[in-house]
């Protein structure tokens, strides 16, 4: 299944609290609940301004659909073509 990296542009994203974190993903992982398991949530990172997501789902359209659904920008969505790190230069 396709991997997809989301860039979600939310204004003081860095500084929201636990609790407002905990919201927003409480809010997300409803809506994947209701949309089934085709689309997956991996992990966020937050930064300053924005939020990176990395998402499996079948394709493009089913991280617009959650994002429309709950609400979150996604004003980048990225298709992953391949993974490296470190080991990657053995």
């Amino acid at each position: 299944m396709p991997k997809f990296i989301i860039e979600r542009e939310l204004q003081g994203a860095g500084y929201l609290s636990q609790e407002e974190l905990q919201g927003i993903s409480q809010k997300s992982c409803g809506v994947l609940r209701e949309m089934g398991p085709e689309i997956q949530w991996v992990q966020s990172f937050v930064t300053g301004d924005k939020v990176y997501c990395v998402y499996i789902a079948p394709d493009e359209a089913h991280i617009k659909e959650h994002a429309q659904k709950g609400g979150f920008p996604a004003n980048a969505i990225n298709r992953v073509s391949s993974v490296i790190d470190p080991t990657t230069a053995d």
